[in-house]
């Protein structure tokens, strides 16, 4: 799966991701083009878990 394609699925599970880790805010699931690293990179700090476990969560929802 690429970025792109990760991005798309993003937009629609990022609700369920904000609800299963409650101390994700909207800030840190929004991003702009360009920026999924970024928030990737966020979503790290609040979660504790390392990259391609968070790209391998979003691939399997």
């Amino acid at each position: 799966m690429n970025s792109d394609q990760l991005e798309g699925k993003w937009k629609q599970i990022k609700g369920k991701f904000k609800q299963k880790y409650g101390d994700v805010t909207d800030n840190d699931t929004t991003f702009a083009e360009g920026k999924f690293d970024e928030m990737l990179g966020r979503l790290q700090e609040k979660t504790g878990k390392k990259k391609e476990e968070l790209k391998r969560e979003i691939e399997e929802w």
